[in-house]
């Protein structure tokens, strides 16, 4: 009696040590931020068209 009991609970504890699925997991891409570095990167391009122009009016 005593080995049905011992065979019965180490069955039951072998049946619900398994944890998982077989579904493949999700894994979701890295949110990459790209900053400007530098304080003057937001005015360049403004500074680089008033030169142009300004380059422009000088040539008439």
């Amino acid at each position: 009696m005593k080995k049905l009991v011992l065979a019965a609970a180490l069955a039951g504890a072998a049946s619900t040590a398994y944890a998982g699925n077989l579904a493949e997991p999700i894994v979701e891409a890295p949110v990459i931020v790209e900053e400007a570095t530098g304080s003057s990167a937001g005015i360049l391009l403004p500074l680089l068209l008033l030169v142009i122009v300004a380059a422009a009016v000088a040539s008439d």
